[in-house]
This record gives C-alpha cells, sequence and structure tokens, in this order.
C-alpha cells in the first residue's frame, strides 16, 4: 500500500478545478493520502474563491494530518525554509511518496527516495500507477 504525502500545490490543483485530473488520486485504492496542517493552509490561502475553498475542505475530510517533527533536514538535502516542513512531514507520515509539483525545490530529488519517501511528480506517479495497476 502507498502512502501519499500532498505537497501543498498538490492541494491546490485539485481543489482549483472541479475536473481536476489530479482527483484521480482521491479515487485510487489501496492508498492513504495524507499532509499536513501547513501544507492544507498554504494551499487554502492560494485559492481564489469559494467554490475552490469548499472543494479543498471536502477533499481534505479523506486526508490524514501529520505534522513535521522538530529536526534537520536529512543530509546533502538543501531546500528554501519554506518547505523544509513539507519533507519533513512527509518523512514524519512515513509516507512511500511526496507528490510535488515544486521542480523548482524539489526538482534535484525528483525520482530519489530521501529516508524512504520517494519525491514524485503527482503526474509520473499516476502514470506508474496505472502500469502497476
Amino acid at each position: 500500500m502507498d502512502r501519499l504525502f500532498l505537497d501543498a500545490n498538490v492541494l491546490f490543483s485539485a481543489a482549483y478545478r472541479p475536473d481536476a485530473g489530479l482527483l484521480r488520486l482521491w479515487r485510487l485504492d489501496n492508498v492513504t493520502l495524507c499532509t499536513s496542517h501547513y501544507a492544507l493552509e498554504e494551499a487554502r490561502i492560494n485559492l481564489h474563491d469559494e467554490e475552490q475553498a469548499m472543494r479543498l475542505a471536502k477533499l481534505s475530510g479523506g486526508i490524514q494530518l501529520v505534522e513535521a517533527g522538530q529536526r534537520a533536514l536529512p543530509r546533502g538535502v538543501t531546500l528554501p525554509e519554506k518547505d523544509v516542513p513539507i519533507l519533513l512531514a512527509a518523512i514524519a507520515s512515513r509516507a512511500t511518496h511526496l507528490l510535488t509539483g515544486d521542480i523548482r525545490h524539489f526538482g534535484p530529488y525528483l525520482g530519489k527516495k530521501i529516508e524512504g519517501v520517494v519525491i514524485a511528480l503527482p503526474g509520473e506517479y499516476l502514470r506508474r500507477r496505472t502500469k502497476r495497476d
């Protein structure tokens, strides 16, 4: 079973349009979705209207919330301060994958495993999952 930690940009994109392709994540079998209050709040403040905020609230009902522990980043990992709680929460949640669209900051780690967590683009995860199923 995969345990997917969703970055704020994934949550934002899923809530932005009622027909967003990322909504497929919520329909996958044998998957646990998780995120943090930090990521959920970041997604919420960036949405523009009440409909989007309501979609996010509905989506968040099916997500486990996990918070980052107080610790340093793993050795060799460098991230901007705003992204540190995302990776640390993914590690704390024992996620198998951190799904993010943030290629600017997480790009160097895409496809790599950091303390058991594979950093992946959500579309890439869905493509691989479709092939696997």
